[in-house]
């Protein structure tokens, strides 16, 4: 996945997981206030530390063209 998506990507999970965070915690739910907490950073991190599946058309798959 090229740079500025990732970096996109990264920057609105951040927000969304900070928007869950006061969310959950305007309606005094301590649980899941914490599932978010841990949840958004999770997310951005797995995002950045495992790469993107790369398959080469000689790998002996069929596409689903084919089919």
């Amino acid at each position: 996945m090229p740079f500025p998506i990732k970096l996109g990507l990264s920057i609105v999970i951040g927000l969304v997981a900070v928007a869950g965070w006061f969310f959950m915690g305007h309606l005094d739910q301590i649980g899941p206030q914490r599932a978010v907490a841990f949840l958004g950073p999770f997310m951005i991190f797995s995002l950045w530390l495992f790469p993107e599946v790369m398959r080469k058309p000689s790998d002996g798959r069929l596409s689903r063209r084919k089919l």
